[in-house]
């Protein structure tokens, strides 16, 4: 049977409390969101590797809050003054790092928010000091937040974290297939995003469901190319 080529259809990505798994290497990071109403200077940092959950807890804070939320690349452009009037939530604060039009932006929303007596969840994928932020006043301002870090994911979620990236998609693998996945990927968030749109495409191009042998299949050929970590 020849191949189609797949249609591209975007993931759903649940964002809700109850699609956040808690394990020991993020418990920290959703206590720290649960509790925000006591963060000492009204701020707070996540920070972890892509695909950790970081902006998933932001909405998940967002909803409790009443935060607004918006990525930091979108500073230059957003209304500041309005933004501050409630909590916010800046994602990847990294990405502007140079960008003296997004600094200024965020270092004027910080202000104005903990003026306004409201709070600000920031995000990045390290450790404030190592975002590259060349504003001297946001970045002295950055160091004073408090920082709850999510690691990559341990044995308890790795398989919890495939699933629920198969789920985001509508698929539903059987159990073999997970454990097969669990056991030959890096136990990175990276590799399994990689894995399973992988496995995806894979499935709708040879229309066939995902097995264990078409997982091998995949799995083998991301080696192959160097595209698995």
């Amino acid at each position: 049977m020849a191949e189609q080529l797949p249609l591209e259809l975007p993931a759903r990505t649940a964002l809700d409390r109850g699609d956040f798994f808690v394990s020991d290497c993020n418990a920290l990071a959703i206590a720290a969101i649960e509790t925000w109403s006591t963060w000492p200077t009204r701020k707070h940092i996540l920070c972890g590797p892509a695909g950790s959950g970081k902006t998933h807890l932001m909405h998940v804070w967002a909803q409790d809050a009443g935060a607004q939320l918006i990525p930091a690349i979108s500073l230059p452009d957003a209304d500041v003054e309005t933004l501050a009037r409630s909590h916010v939530a800046v994602d990847d604060v990294p990405g502007i790092a140079g960008d003296r039009a997004a600094e200024n932006a965020l270092f004027h929303l910080h202000n104005l928010t903990l003026a306004n007596g409201n709070s600000i969840l920031l995000s990045g994928r390290s450790q404030p000091h190592f975002w590259g932020i060349t504003l001297p006043d946001l970045a002295s301002r950055l160091q004073g937040a408090g920082c709850s870090a999510l690691t990559e994911p341990d044995d308890t979620l790795f398989m919890v974290l495939i699933a629920k990236l198969f789920s985001d998609r509508q698929l539903f693998p059987a159990p073999d297939v997970m454990q097969y996945l669990t056991t030959r990927l890096d136990r990175s968030y990276h590799a399994a995003q990689i894995a399973v749109a992988a496995l995806d495409r894979a499935a709708l191009s040879q229309q066939r469901s995902i097995t264990r042998p078409l997982a091998a299949q995949v799995v083998e050929k991301l080696n192959q190319d160097k595209e698995l970590p």
